[in-house]
């Protein structure tokens, strides 16, 4: 929400106004000289929505203030325009509405679409989420990076790889909606103070690497555009596509790093598929080049891949993963029930690549039990499941 710096007004006195900490005020408003606040100049409040309310007879600010249990300042901070005894009935003003409520709850069908659409609430509400283009797909899409928090220590989380897993972005996008609506309304989360972990680590989540493939999995054919007979050949003209799991051209992203390729090349299939081709050359698509360039680009200090099914996390690289690996899943099996698995006769994937070149602890986890993709019923229990394991990655 917006509003606009008064006479002698103060960042500090924003926080006890609005009860949001501080530092969310700071950093929902960067680039602002926090020393030098101008009359006039506009702030962002996080936490808050701007609604309307239409004055009828009798009322006043006081009365206003009382009824909506909000600070008398606080409306009138953000009615400045409006002179409160000269009120008429029938005269719209500005109510400043805290958000209490998930706003990521239509989970169902989560196409490309619903999570831009989620995102751009998330960054009205939550404006100290940030917002980054990590590249572009296959036909076109952004794959969107989210980061949140304020700390030196950088931790990555990604949802859907592979296409008919798309069930990951709900997952992730809620999680994001829940940290930041707990920041702003002081709440724990399983016992958890997060102001202290939004202070010392920054989150980056990618919640959707493969978009191509989900609209297609979601939407059949005509979400491919002008690849729609390429990938109705590739399909075998099956219009069901429930079981494609590769990018729009047919290539499995998680097979498609520089992590023992040539092992997964000589035994998966030699041309585009909707699973399990490797590409022709490792880093060949987009996406997986997107993913490469972002972890190389940042200073993560671990990485979580989030797959269906299987309810198991997988940690090891040929003896590569670091002493800390084995602590750290066996954290995430305390707090969420998962089996950690060091070896897996699977190659060239994402944490694979992730372990081999930065000598980090990476992960897949493999979220809930079934045949992909998840039936949507499975959403609470997966995310009670792996809500743990995003909330470790904060206080690790």
């Amino acid at each position: 929400m917006e509003i606009a710096v008064r006479p002698g007004d103060t960042l500090w006195y924003y926080s006890q106004l609005f009860s949001v900490p501080l530092i969310l005020i700071e950093t929902s408003n960067t680039g602002t000289d926090f020393t030098q606040l101008h009359i006039g100049q506009v702030l962002q409040i996080p936490g808050y929505v701007q609604s309307s309310y239409t004055i009828e007879a009798n009322d006043s600010f006081w009365t206003i203030a009382r009824e909506y249990n909000i600070p008398l300042d606080m409306l009138e901070l953000t009615n400045q325009e409006v002179d409160p005894s000269q009120l008429q009935v029938g005269q719209v003003i500005v109510l400043p509405e805290r958000i209490t409520e998930l706003v990521v709850d239509d989970i169902n069908n989560y196409t490309y679409e619903n999570m831009l659409d989620d995102i751009r609430i998330l960054e009205t509400i939550y404006p100290f989420i940030t917002r980054r283009a990590a590249g572009s797909s296959v036909m076109g899409k952004e794959i969107t990076e989210l980061q949140i928090g304020a700390g030196m220590k950088e931790v990555h989380l990604n949802g859907s790889f592979h296409a008919n897993e798309w069930i990951t972005t709900p997952i992730i996008m809620q999680f994001i909606n829940q940290y930041a609506l707990s920041l702003t309304n002081g709440l724990p989360i399983r016992g958890l103070a997060l102001l202290p972990l939004y202070h010392a680590t920054q989150l980056s989540v990618v919640p959707m690497v493969n978009p191509d493939g989900v609209n297609l999995v979601l939407g059949g054919a005509s979400a491919a555009g002008s690849y729609s007979d390429t990938v109705l050949a590739i399909n075998q003209q099956n219009t069901d596509f429930s079981g494609w799991k590769a990018n729009i051209n047919g290539v499995d992203l998680n097979n498609q790093y520089p992590a023992l390729w040539e092992v997964e090349a000589e035994r998966k299939p030699a041309s585009p598929q909707p699973r399990d081709f490797p590409g022709y050359a490792p880093l060949t698509e987009p996406e997986a080049i997107a993913m490469a360039n972002l972890a190389v680009e940042r200073n993560f200090i671990r990485m979580n891949a989030f797959h269906t099914q299987g309810q198991v996390i997988f940690w090891g690289f040929e003896g590569l993963a670091p002493a800390e690996s084995l602590e750290i899943v066996s954290e995430y099996e305390r707090v969420s029930g998962y089996t950690p698995i060091r070896y897996i006769d699977s190659y060239a994937g994402y944490k694979d690549w992730f372990i081999q070149v930065f000598g980090n602890p990476g992960f897949t986890v493999e979220l809930g039990l079934g045949t992909n993709p998840l039936p949507i019923e499975q959403f609470p229990e997966i995310y009670e499941e792996s809500l743990g394991i995003m909330l470790a990655n904060l206080y690790l």
